[in-house]
């Protein structure tokens, strides 16, 4: 199968992912902070960390370069949300929220780095030497 269609569903995979996974997490712990992006963001730093370690020789260990397209590009392109921060971020600091709109700021930056560095050391233990 060419590769974009391989993107294009993994985009509808992770579009799908975020709306749920916010959503859960917007009910069980309110509105008032972006719990559910922050959370989105992360794991899918994590994801994407983990994703691009499998590449060269690494990427037949998840079946090549198109599943990692698939994995980056699509599903995690789909799935993170760094728009709906920046909205999110916005709208806080517009309504006078300023601990809030940068708590979201220095969480999320320092967080999804963190998680991205997990996911390559993660991949990198698992990708066969």
């Amino acid at each position: 199968m060419h590769a974009a269609i391989w993107v294009t569903i993994g985009a509808v995979i992770g579009g799908m992912a975020r709306f749920w996974i916010s959503g859960l997490v917007a009910r069980r712990m309110g509105e008032t902070f972006p719990w559910g992006t922050l959370l989105v963001n992360i794991s899918g730093s994590f994801v994407i960390g983990l994703a691009a370690t499998f590449g060269g020789q690494g990427a037949d260990a998840i079946g090549g370069p198109t599943v990692r397209l698939f994995l980056t590009t699509g599903i995690c392109g789909g799935y993170t949300t760094f728009s709906s921060f920046s909205l999110q971020t916005l709208n806080l600091a517009r309504e006078g929220e300023w601990v809030p709109a940068a708590g979201n700021v220095i969480l999320s930056v320092v967080l999804c780095i963190l998680a991205a560095y997990l996911g390559i050391l993660a991949g990198t233990a698992l990708t066969p030497h």
